[in-house]
């Protein structure tokens, strides 16, 4: 039959999640400075060993035998001491004897003639009447701060193995700027930095977040997680995909504005898989699920390549380039497109084309042609030319066309940056009307 104080480590290791050895060394432990308090001295290295089954406690000193010290030379090292903590430099070797966990040779042959260099001698203690109950009341209060200690460690060790992975969690409540994400056995906290723009966090709402950093501080393990790093694109696509699962196909980079747009450059491991087509899925499916986790993110998918032109070129879809300047010291390049493909090249306020030189690590410039380029594509088919004023006017229509949408490219950037300050006015006067 089993003890209550067993069964009532059974139902600790269950409700915490800790191992069944841990929380007996913790008893032990407990139990041990208890002893040490009440019927110890300070040269007692104190080791007890508990049955929790019988309730039986045994107590042990415990010591290392070292070599012998002089009365001299122990003087001499606490004189060596005090004048290295006063400041001076000491070119002598200090040694060290801590009484409470070392014995010496000479001593230790008296409790035991065979006694050698480096044995432990283990010295049994009497264990008195009021041992029991004087060490309960000691103890209890060390054995919570160690249960706590150890189930923060357990689950410190859980979620650093999932560091930098995606985690699924309901939001819990929110703090100021901050958001806590209840994560089942701990809360993670969604930073102003790793939210996504616009996003809401409403209590009860069940989220993938991506695992950004664990550490371990004063009040605990802090898990801090986030919406808007692109390496939770490459997770869900992981997820989502098996090719990507069991590494057919590879995610070579990520560019993403969060809460915006994301490209991602993949490519096949083998001839007869379609790395594009893998992604996107039967009916686009397997990226609309991820765009919808993402609350409506486009995601554009890219073939990767190692030939610049052609990856540059990919990167700049779904716009159509014509043809590309490549300076590959610099490694910068300029992308020919047809005026009726420049706003769409740029994107709005110039997002695709800045994502596109993220994903490709170029400096990527759009151009719409120019005259003389305007000009050649005016010609007529059969290889003739049209009449000078009648190409003149043609061009002159063209580059009126190509102002026209730079300056609608300008003004979808004007009028961004002024929804941007009315958003933060209605912010700012919100939290002066919740103050009042």
């Amino acid at each position: 039959m089993k003890s209550d104080i067993m069964s009532a480590i059974q139902q600790i290791c269950e409700e915490k999640n800790i191992s069944y050895e841990a929380v007996l060394e913790t008893i032990e432990a407990a139990l041990a400075a208890a002893y040490r308090k009440d019927f110890g001295t300070k040269n007692m290295n104190v080791k007890v060993e508990y049955n929790p089954e019988n309730g039986d406690t045994r107590v042990y000193d415990v010591k290392t035998v070292v070599e012998d010290i002089s009365e001299e030379e122990l003087e001499k090292a606490a004189e060596l001491r005090f004048k290295e903590k006063e400041g001076e430099e000491i070119d002598e070797e200090i040694k060290k004897f801590n009484p409470k966990t070392e014995i010496m040779l000479s001593e230790a042959k008296e409790l035991k003639k065979s006694a050698k260099i480096g044995e432990e001698i283990i010295t049994e203690l009497e264990v008195p009447e009021g041992y029991g109950r004087m060490a309960a009341q000691t103890a209890k209060q060390v054995i919570i701060q160690r249960i706590r200690e150890a189930e923060r460690d357990t689950i410190f060790n859980e979620f650093k193995d999932k560091e930098n992975t995606i985690v699924s969690g309901i939001v819990q409540r929110r703090e100021g700027r901050v958001v806590l994400i209840d994560l089942g056995q701990a809360v993670g906290v969604l930073i102003p930095e790793g939210q996504i723009e616009g996003e809401n966090y409403y209590p009860g709402r069940r989220i993938k977040v991506f695992v950004s950093k664990v550490e371990l501080t004063a009040r605990g393990p802090e898990i801090v997680v986030s919406r808007s790093h692109p390496e939770i694109v490459r997770e869900l696509f992981r997820t989502e995909v098996p090719e990507i699962n069991n590494g057919s196909v590879e995610i070579k980079n990520i560019a993403r504005e969060a809460g915006y747009r994301t490209k991602i450059a993949v490519s096949s491991k083998q001839d007869n898989i379609d790395p594009v087509g893998s992604c996107v899925g039967q009916r686009g499916s397997r990226v609309q699920t991820i765009i919808n986790e993402l609350e409506g993110e486009k995601v554009d998918i890219i073939e990767w390549s190692d030939d610049p032109e052609k990856f540059i070129t990919n990167a700049l879809s779904p716009a159509k380039v014509n043809s590309l300047d490549i300076d590959e010291e610099n490694k910068t390049a300029v992308a020919h497109v047809k005026l009726d493909q420049y706003s769409l090249a740029i994107g709005r306020a110039g997002q695709n084309v800045r994502l596109a030189a993220k994903l490709t690590g170029w400096k990527i410039d759009v151009e719409g042609g120019d005259d003389q380029k305007l000009t050649k594509d005016a010609e007529t088919a059969d290889g003739g030319e049209k009449p000078a004023k009648e190409t003149e006017k043609e061009g002159d229509s063209q580059v009126k066309e190509k102002k026209k949408i730079v300056k609608e490219v300008k003004k979808e950037e004007e009028e961004k940056t002024v929804d941007k300050k009315e958003e933060k006015k209605i912010k700012k006067t919100k939290k002066q009307e919740e103050k009042k």
